[in-house]
């Protein structure tokens, strides 16, 4: 099993494909099977890396609090481990916020794609998201929160069912959440977003209940180079919902910005 090593936490990943390295960040909780939709697309003309935060799935769970700088730090283990000297970062949630961190304080990040974001912690919501990982009850009911009611109902039942247990084997407990989510507490970029001089594609579900979409145009606006786009009558895991949609704009921004870095 593949790990990076922060201190003395241990930090699973995985990595496939060839090219120009791709990592995701996780939102609060969920562990790396989130990204499988766009693991799927990009893990071929790209090297996708998908890890699991400390606190979820196959990482070490240290006791928390953590602090957004120390999530960051485990991002820059991540990156040291698999070498990888500039890498195209999609986060979501927290992951985004990670994300916008180590954007500003690390050399090796070329661009960013952020979903559910905002550029303070205080417009954040994610409370509705968590599930204990051992209540699949629980774990479909907290979909809800992340995913439209249009989208959940026009799916077949395996593929909700799927998503649970993903969750149950990868997703964070009480404690882990609860650490990881410490981290947006003081959490403000309005000040440095113009030290963010990455391109940087804001994309937000505009029927997100848990951040809302005017906080992500805003976080877009606050960025040298920023760009804000919404999807009609998506959740908060937009990227789940609108996956089609979603991968066709990543996969062209990263064509597009492949020579910036």
């Amino acid at each position: 099993m593949p790990t990076a090593t922060n201190g003395n936490t241990s930090l699973y990943y995985d990595r496939a494909g060839e090219g120009d390295p791709v990592v995701f960040v996780p939102e609060a909780g969920l562990g790396g099977w989130c990204w499988g939709w766009q693991h799927a697309a990009v893990a071929g003309p790209y090297e996708a890396v998908v890890w699991d935060l400390r606190g979820t799935g196959r990482s070490d769970a240290p006791d928390g609090p953590y602090a957004l700088e120390t999530l960051a730090a485990d991002l820059e283990a991540v990156l040291s481990a698999c070498e990888i000297p500039n890498a195209h970062l999609v986060g979501c949630g927290l992951g985004g916020a990670v994300a916008l961190e180590a954007a500003r304080t690390s050399s090796r990040v070329a661009t960013l794609t952020l979903f559910g974001t905002a550029p303070r912690g205080a417009q954040f919501d994610l409370e509705p998201l968590f599930a204990p990982p051992d209540d699949r009850d629980a774990l479909a009911d907290s979909l809800e929160a992340g995913l439209s009611a249009e989208f959940l109902e026009s799916q077949p039942a395996d593929v909700c069912e799927g998503i649970v247990d993903w969750r149950a084997d990868g997703d964070a407990n009480r404690a882990g959440w609860e650490a990881q989510i410490a981290a947006l507490e003081g959490f403000d970029a309005t000040e440095w977003l113009v030290e963010v001089t990455q391109p940087t594609q804001v994309i937000h579900g505009d029927a997100d209940e848990l951040v809302s979409p005017s906080a992500g145009r805003a976080l877009a606006d606050g960025l040298p180079r920023g760009e804000f786009a919404a999807l009609e009558d998506a959740g908060h895991l937009a990227f789940i919902e609108r996956s089609r949609t979603v991968n066709d704009r990543l996969l062209g921004f990263l064509e597009a910005h492949t020579d910036d870095e």
